[in-house]
């Protein structure tokens, strides 16, 4: 229900409840109530009682500025503090776009406010700064948004998890002592944790999604080329990467991806143009789909019983919908589409940092890349061109095979993860395994994922079930390429059958 003085709540009640979260930050109800507005609005929320005058930007920004700063301490999820920034955009004055003086954070991970640093979870990259801004950027504050600072990553994004040596170990708003998954896990933090309803993410082998379900969030991975990803490149780790948010609501991510889907300058690629906005779909009813339920882990890894028993409750209540549901998998080679992954991430890291070094003059070396980073480097090291190009090759020859599979099904339903969310220090990146050892435990987490990154499908995590231990476990729906319209019905449709909204964690300390 929004806030209006027609509901009996005056405009002086909503700007006093907003002044007292941020000077509380931490203090949060465990029921919210409508004189809580970052509690009890998703963005598009927000930015209504900002249009009809019910609070400022200036002081949501400060609210969320309160909660970061009381909460940052407990979870660690700010790797860049860029308070005066967002002050500075309200005083110019915000455009009056969908989300206008609703507060963001942006990942700290290759995205680029021109002249303010990027560090990439990384102490390689400490102070690093370009003279660009990203094209996404660009659309974000042409929706209205207020960024206000950059969210903690694993180093380069390259784990399942958030914790590095530059910035420390990012933990799980529902339980400390576990990860909030990666490489997204500081935007999902401080969403869970209440510091806003939604902040950028990157996904280039499940992390929006891992970070989504580990923090009992909603997280859609748009399909390859959707979201522009530029400058200074339109492309990451060779077409596996895209951008987009972690969100509590679904129409908070369809109206997100409105604002910021379509061609960039230069992109190599563009994903068809949508014959409506995907928040017109969040409502629609999406008809009997036909979907595949996949059980199994596609490399025959172990998958744990609660997350198994999680899909087939979400299989149970699709069925309930109207939906056909059935066991059924595309029979993928997975030896190769791991082998090509590992190939073009680790040359990818390679290039970069070999390019750093040259840059800075600093060797490359454990004082500046964590164990597995410098393994990636040495591998990526002995990829050679015709490596790439078949490594390119079998993710085509993939992407065909999962095209013709879905021509029978709407959609795939399977556990997002193999695990509910792992205690800190599992598949960090200075581990107690080697490196082949390594990448084994951590793709064994996460073996669903990254079907999507490979095959430039889209895909979401949706925030079904909780483990007997009390941590969220999420569900994942792969769609056709191109075809986000169909998971925000689905989505749409199982937010109004089960809502999470209103699960929340209880909060140390509160």
């Amino acid at each position: 229900m929004a806030i209006t003085e027609e509901a009996g709540v005056t405009r002086r009640e909503v700007v006093a409840g907003v002044a007292a979260l941020g000077m509380v930050g931490a203090s949060r109800a465990v029921a919210a109530t409508q004189s809580d507005p970052l509690d009890s609005h998703d963005a598009m929320g927000l930015a209504e009682l900002v249009r009809k005058r019910q609070v400022s930007p200036g002081e949501l920004l400060e609210a969320a500025i309160g909660r970061a700063e009381a909460l940052n301490p407990r979870f660690n999820f700010l790797a860049q503090k860029h308070y005066d920034y967002g002050r500075a955009a309200i005083a110019r004055g915000l455009p009056p776009g969908p989300f206008s003086g609703v507060p963001w954070l942006l990942k700290d991970l290759n995205t680029y406010i021109a002249g303010l640093p990027t560090e990439n979870g990384s102490r390689f990259f400490k102070g690093y700064k370009l003279e660009v801004t990203s094209e996404l950027v660009r659309r974000i504050e042409k929706a209205g948004f207020v960024i206000f600072g950059k969210t903690t990553v694993p180093e380069l994004g390259l784990t399942g998890t958030t914790e590095n040596k530059l910035t420390g170990d990012t933990r799980n708003p529902w339980n400390p002592g576990h990860i909030t998954g990666g490489s997204s896990g500081g935007a999902a933090a401080a969403v869970a944790a209440g510091v806003l309803p939604a902040a950028h993410a990157t996904d280039g082998g499940g992390s929006i999604r891992i970070p989504a379900s580990c923090c009992g969030l909603f997280g859609l991975k748009p399909s390859r080329g959707r979201v522009p990803m530029g400058p200074p490149r339109t492309e990451g780790w060779g077409g596996l990467s895209v951008h987009h948010a972690i969100t509590r609501s679904v129409r908070d991510s369809a109206a997100i991806l409105d604002a910021t889907q379509g061609p960039e300058p230069g992109s190599r690629y563009a994903a068809p143009t949508p014959a409506e906005s995907f928040l017109a779909q969040v409502g629609k009813a999406p008809g009997r789909l036909r979907i595949a339920l996949m059980l199994n882990a596609p490399a025959g890894s172990p998958v744990d019983p609660e997350c198994i028993e999680a899909a087939r409750k979400a299989a149970r209540l699709c069925e309930s919908l109207g939906h056909h549901v059935e066991e059924a998998a595309p029979k993928l080679d997975m030896a190769a589409i791991g082998a090509a992954g590992f190939a073009l991430i680790g040359a990818s890291v390679a290039a970069d940092m070999l390019d750093r070094a040259r840059a800075t003059g600093i060797a490359i070396g454990p004082d500046v890349l964590e164990p597995i980073t410098l393994g990636f480097v040495g591998y990526g090291e002995k990829v050679a061109g015709m490596d790439v190009v078949r490594a390119n090759n079998a993710l085509q020859a993939a992407a065909i095979t999962m095209a013709q599979f879905m021509a029978r099904y709407d959609l795939i339903l399977s556990p997002t993860l193999a695990a509910p969310p792992l205690e800190l220090g599992r598949i960090n990146l200075t581990p107690d395994v080697d490196f082949m050892a390594w990448g084994q435990r951590t793709a064994a987490f996460s073996p669903f994922t990254q079907i999507a990154n490979m095959t430039g499908q889209p895909a979401m995590s949706i925030p079904l079930a909780m483990s007997s231990t009390g941590l969220p476990i999420g569900v994942m729906f792969m769609g056709r390429y191109g075809d986000e319209a169909t998971l925000f019905r689905l989505a749409g449709q199982l937010e109004k059958a089960t809502p999470w909204q209103d699960r929340r964690p209880a909060l140390q300390g509160e």
